[in-house]
């Protein structure tokens, strides 16, 4: 069914409808908190008061068990390109078939081929399970190639939940990594001025992902690019978010050219995979007697790979170029509806992905943020309104957007500013 929130009282906070409205998901939440630390097994999908408990999705929508519905802006953080469900995606996925063996499938060739084809700088494709597992096989290869062991990235930068790579996002204590600022080169090549012996690899994101949508200057990508060479390191592009940028991911888009390319998200069709691509010559440590024994039981399992065939090759320039005319038509909405308001706003946009900020100018990092307050109130608002962005505010399209979803969608957005101005009042 489809039930909206009714105007708010003034005696009514968000919070509080929002938890009239979510009785079975708090009561399930409660449930999972007695066998899952933290009730979840994913910090992203976590908020308080607690999250929601989705049944089902299906194109722009899914449907939490508690009856509503609600238009997803964030499919699965980039990740359901083609919306939830994509008929195309669930014809093509025969569980009847069998879902794994350790041997060969066809589908695993036609991903690879399909990567390889439209991403110039790699030659040849190795999957994972994830994208942290895309990470790690990445680093792996660069220490086995350097001989060294160190990594390189930027702060706020994330890379999956691998120590090393949690280093740059939360401060963790981590030996093996280095940090420079993203976006400021002479940063970067301080530190490879001085521990460069001892780095294997730098690893960037071409955007930001969960540091907040924050697109690096094309110089400074070059820039870092040729660095990492000259200190004998390899430079890794993170295209697991960005690669829905461009037919060639963001590096096609801006003429980059990486040592290796984490993929992840959007190349599995809603089924976990991660993948790195590279030239023959790195990628030759992978192949038997090459010194990396790179193994994984679901690696390019048969389910993933019919999916992920199917969305890469349904992923076209013409549909690439849909998703950002909408994505500037959604910008515009939201930018016009947070005026009406009254309330302060502010955005960050690169194609088809974005992030809401409830301040003046959007700051350097979602990390370093000054309105958290106001964002989880806001997202809170939305969900009782039946709108679902990351609770950080990151807002993405899919194929199956058109201009009618974004008009409710930013109707939607609108009438949670209005609740959230009025809860201050």
């Amino acid at each position: 069914m489809t039930v909206q929130a009714s105007t708010q009282s003034a005696v009514t906070t968000i919070e509080q409808l929002y938890r009239e409205r979510t009785p079975e998901s708090a009561r399930l939440f409660a449930s999972a908190s007695r066998s899952i630390p933290g009730g979840n097994s994913r910090q992203a999908g976590y908020w308080k008061p607690y999250p929601l408990c989705i049944d089902r999705a299906a194109g722009v929508y899914f449907y939490d068990v508690d009856g509503y519905d609600y238009i997803d802006l964030t499919f699965n953080y980039t990740a359901m390109v083609h919306g939830h469900a994509y008929p195309p995606i669930v014809e093509a996925v025969d569980l009847a078939k069998g879902t794994g063996w350790a041997a060969n499938n066809r589908h695993m060739i036609d991903v690879a081929e399909q990567l390889v084809d439209r991403v110039a700088s790699v030659d040849q494709v190795r999957f994972t399970n994830s994208g942290t597992e895309a990470g790690l096989l990445a680093l792996t290869i660069a220490r086995l190639v350097t001989g060294r062991y160190k990594v390189l990235m930027n702060r706020f930068g994330y890379h999956g939940s691998l120590m090393e790579f949690e280093t740059g996002t939360f401060d963790h204590p981590g030996p093996a990594t280095l940090l420079g600022e993203y976006n400021n080169l002479a940063s970067f090549e301080a530190v490879l001025d001085e521990h460069g012996s001892d780095i294997a690899a730098v690893f960037t994101e071409p955007v930001m992902g969960a540091g907040g949508g924050v697109p690096a200057e094309v110089d400074f990508l070059r820039g870092l690019a040729a660095a990492a060479r000259d200190a004998g390191a390899l430079f890794v592009a993170d295209e697991v978010i960005t690669f829905r940028l461009g037919l060639g991911g963001w590096q096609g888009e801006v003429g980059l050219d990486p040592d290796l390319t984490m993929f992840g998200k959007l190349i599995g069709g809603g089924f976990p995979v991660g993948a790195v691509g590279g030239s023959k010559e790195l990628m030759k440590v992978l192949e038997p007697g090459g010194g990396v024994f790179h193994s994984g039981t679901y690696n390019a399992n048969p389910v993933t790979m019919a999916a992920g065939a199917v969305s890469v090759r349904e992923l076209t320039a013409a549909r690439i170029e849909e998703m950002h005319r909408l994505a500037e038509r959604m910008e515009v909405g939201l930018r016009n509806a947070a005026e009406e308001a009254g309330i302060a706003f502010s955005m960050r946009r690169v194609g088809s992905m974005m992030s809401v900020y409830f301040s003046a100018e959007p700051p350097s990092s979602s990390m370093v943020r000054e309105d958290g307050e106001i964002m989880s109130r806001f997202h809170l608002a939305a969900l009782n309104r039946g709108l679902n962005i990351a609770p950080r505010g990151m807002v993405v399209l899919a194929t199956v957007v058109d201009d009618a979803v974004v008009d409710e969608a930013v109707a939607r957005a609108s009438a949670a500013m209005r609740d959230v101005v009025a809860e201050n009042r």
